[in-house]
């Protein structure tokens, strides 16, 4: 399957980032045609194509923004979550450093859909380049009149803020996003009411991730089959699919939903020299891990659905054999129980219980019935936490047991990693 650069497909030039370099790239042509039409014309467009949200849960964009009450007598928000801060997720920055105007143009031509007067990007303040990057961007955008009052003299008014989030994992989830911009603690909202009805100062509003809204401008320009030639039936389009790890060339690559792993790996010069792959994660490291058996997946939301895990944000992380499984999963266990907000019990407790009986079994104190209790404690935080964060700690744990059982129990037996050189020969060949 051939790769489709379209988001990224000018990256490359020198200074992509400005607004010269993105008009010379149809830049702001989708802006002006979505104009011309009706806000309800623009929606039925994206939900029509079948655009699904690219920040992890793959719902349809269209219809998420057709859940906004109109006549209400409201304000109307448009939020971008731009604070990709999980482990191995590694889009959104890329493609804001790059082109922050395919943000700006998808806000407006979004902003205009749903009829909201105020948009915010809600980015992570530690990304200190890509948020000036971007604050440079929306002051092309306002110079050039594609922002503020009357945009291109059509009586459609948008004010777009840049937001600095303070750096929190928990803020990328949607509804503690929304806290955090009105000044609060992030911490996730009881639902219903949901932030269609009730979100942003109590108000509707529409929550989109960077890659979701980015990938409009293309739609309205190309149209509904051009987008919908690529991909599958029920995950059409394109996406970035983020490379790291144990690959030989590292990085973005833009394909059709649906390409495999084992396709995404000979464009990526495959894993690196005389290693072979051992474990992998399609959608980041709170989603579910897979191993060799799993290259021929498809990677669309069905596919890789029905074989036991989550497309999530498309951070396909490569481990190869020398990687110790329960090193790996103890670094990212370590990582929610860190950011776990403490809003709920599950999460809050699960998580601190998690790392302690990870840390003893990585050193090889453990026993069977702490692999017992570790699948019960993730069983007990799965489903049953308020947010997807306690979700996104047991899943690597109970997918990892499932299919590297026999690591596990080597620590205990052996009294040690079988994958330290300093406590086993199991592994001297690849250490020396």
């Amino acid at each position: 399957m051939p790769l489709t650069p379209v988001l990224s497909r000018y990256w490359d030039e020198p200074e992509s980032w400005t607004l010269d370099t993105y008009r010379r790239h149809d830049g702001y042509e989708g802006l002006q045609k979505a104009l011309r039409m009706e806000p309800d014309e623009v929606i039925s467009t994206v939900k029509e194509a079948g655009l699904r949200g690219r920040g992890g849960a793959g719902f349809p964009t269209g219809m998420k923004w057709s859940f906004i009450p109109q006549g209400d007598d409201k304000p109307h928000y448009l939020v971008v979550n731009a604070d990709e801060s999980e482990p191995g997720t590694c889009k959104d920055m890329p493609l804001l450093l790059a082109t922050p105007h395919a943000l700006v143009e998808g806000v407006i031509i979004a902003a205009y859909a749903i009829r909201a007067g105020h948009a915010f990007i809600y980015v992570r303040g530690e990304v200190v380049p890509v948020l000036r990057r971007l604050q440079a961007a929306v002051a092309e955008a306002y110079a050039a009149g594609y922002l503020g009052k009357n945009i291109l003299g059509t009586g459609f008014d948008l004010e777009l803020v840049v937001h600095a989030g303070a750096g929190a994992y928990i803020c990328g989830e949607e509804t503690a996003l929304l806290d955090s911009l009105e000044g609060r603690r992030g911490q996730p909202r009881l639902r219903p009411p949901f932030p269609a009805v009730a979100g942003l100062y109590a108000s509707p509003t529409v929550v989109n991730n960077v890659e979701s809204i980015a990938s409009v401008p293309p739609i309205i320009v190309n149209g509904i089959e051009w987008f919908r030639s690529m991909g599958s039936e029920k995950s059409p389009g394109f996406t970035l699919y983020s490379l790291s790890g144990h690959v030989t060339k590292p990085g973005q690559y833009e394909a059709p939903l649906g390409i495999s792993l084992r396709e995404l790996l000979e464009y990526a010069g495959g894993v690196r020299a005389g290693h072979r792959l051992k474990f992998w994660t399609p959608g980041g490291s709170s989603t579910p891990i897979f191993t060799d058996e799993h290259l021929d997946v498809a990677l669309d939301y069905e596919g890789v659905g029905a074989a036991g895990s989550m497309l999530g944000t498309k951070a396909l992380q490569i481990f190869d054999e020398t990687t110790c499984v329960v090193r790996a999963v103890l670094r990212w266990t370590e990582f929610y129980a860190h950011e776990s907000c403490g809003k709920c019990t599950p999460c809050r407790e699960g998580t601190y219980w998690l790392v302690q009986i990870l840390e003893r079994l990585e050193r090889g104190e453990g026993t069977d019935a702490d692999l017992e209790k570790l699948l019960d404690i993730a069983d007990n935080i799965l489903g049953k936490s308020f947010c997807a964060l306690g979700d996104g700690a047991a899943s690597p744990i109970m997918s990892s047991i499932k299919y590297f059982r026999d690591e596990y129990l080597a620590h205990f037996e052996q009294g040690g990693c079988p994958f330290d050189p300093h406590q086993s020969t199991l592994m001297a060949g690849v250490h020396a």
